[in-house]
């Protein structure tokens, strides 16, 4: 059956799942950390197990542009939850980490992180999330390589 309506489309619904997910995930960070982002926290995550990034490898995994992230990192700086440093050998570069104080609150956003993930995955089966994954891959994959209009 063909949609009548853009709103009818698998992409349509994979961007409301998305943005339910956000939701969920913003109102449980609000109860540990009032001032903290969705995207802050993932940028947190991905810095504490990543702290070798480039600052352009760290927007690739946040999904952010450059200058967003810079944006973002500046904040982060300023709650005092990252530290940033000239890199050691190059010199137009950034060395950034956690701060201790940034530590403890990734340290406290595990549980809450579990939970979003448990809760959005609730009632799927390993084959479901199996299928699911190998489906966004292709969605992934063709988008990577688009078909040209003429």
């Amino acid at each position: 059956m063909k949609p009548d309506n853009p709103t009818q489309t698998a992409l349509y619904t994979l961007e409301q799942a998305i943005k339910a997910y956000r939701r969920l995930c913003q109102q449980n960070i609000d109860r540990v950390a009032a001032n903290l982002t969705v995207d802050q926290a993932l940028t947190l995550v991905v810095l504490n197990k990543h702290p070798e990034l480039s600052q352009q490898q760290l927007a690739e995994l946040v999904f952010k542009d450059k200058a967003s992230l810079t944006r973002m990192l500046e904040l982060l700086v300023q709650k005092n939850l990252v530290a940033r440093a000239l890199h050691a050998s190059d010199r137009r570069k950034f060395s950034l980490t956690l701060t201790p104080q940034g530590q403890q609150l990734l340290e406290q956003l595990t549980a809450t992180i579990a939970l979003n993930q448990q809760t959005a995955l609730q009632g799927l089966t390993e084959t479901e999330l199996t299928q699911f994954h190998a489906t966004l891959q292709k969605i992934i994959i063709n988008c990577a390589t688009p078909s040209l209009c003429v």
